[in-house]
């Protein structure tokens, strides 16, 4: 089975082919150029370097969520729009799962997947390291890092932080206590290598779909949505204001 992957899910940009889980290549940059120019170039030189046609893909798989609003929708948008002529299948792949996949040969290491959510949160979810596979001890999930330090004390295993929001999960949990180690800068960030592998496991399951039914999984609403329900919150407590006078 040869997967074509794609990781747009934060600053960091990257697409990876895979033939029965063996990675054949793999384009990763994070130079902050926006996804919208880079994510199908990448693709295009990547087929065209390692000799390969969007034919002969079997999955294309994306990472699905959490994460950046418009990164997940470009990488979502990009994905449709290769599967679609071919009628392929997809996977839409956790980023947080796709993000522990580097890191599964630690074995018995919980490894504690971080994203910058902001308002004092992160997106995060916990696997256990088994070397062939992941155990997942927690959903995908918005979390602050209070809570999630206080989580994290409940296990005596050792600890790894990955994701764009290592380093800041690393810093605030460490001041609380909480004995973490941060993944070493070439294996902490997003990659579509990743994401292939967790397509591996969506395939495993029977879990792929159709581009039609491909979507973000946003975890939370966007700033806009909470502004609006905000504002309309606002209104019906004017209006009953109004009526009780």
């Amino acid at each position: 089975m040869m997967i074509l992957a794609l990781e747009s899910s934060a600053a960091a940009c990257s697409v990876a082919l895979t033939r029965d889980g063996e990675l054949v290549a793999q384009n990763w940059q994070n130079s902050g150029l926006t996804h919208s120019r880079t994510l199908l170039p990448m693709v295009d030189s990547l087929l065209k370097n390692s000799g390969q046609r969007l034919e002969e893909v079997d999955v294309v798989a994306v990472a699905a969520g959490p994460g950046s609003f418009t990164g997940l929708r470009i990488g979502v948008a990009t994905a449709k729009g290769l599967a679609w002529p071919g009628d392929k299948d997809c996977a839409p792949c956790s980023t947080l799962e796709s993000m522990a996949w580097p890191l599964v040969h630690l074995v018995g290491k919980v490894i504690v997947c971080a994203m910058d959510a902001r308002r004092k949160q992160v997106y995060n979810a916990l696997f256990l390291a088994t070397g062939e596979g992941l155990e997942r001890l927690s959903p995908d999930r918005a979390i602050s890092l209070a809570e999630l330090g206080e989580e994290l004390k409940k296990y005596e295993n050792s600890k790894i932080v990955v994701g764009d929001g290592a380093k800041l999960c690393y810093n605030t949990l460490t001041e609380q206590g909480v004995q973490l180690e941060l993944a070493p800068a070439n294996l902490r960030l997003q990659g579509a290598w990743g994401v292939a592998r967790a397509a591996e496991e969506l395939a495993a399951q029977g879990a792929l779909v159709k581009g039609r039914d491909l979507v973000p999984v946003y975890h939370r609403l966007s700033q806009a949505e909470r502004e609006r329900l905000e504002r309309e919150n606002q209104n019906l407590n004017n209006e009953g204001d109004h009526r009780n006078v």
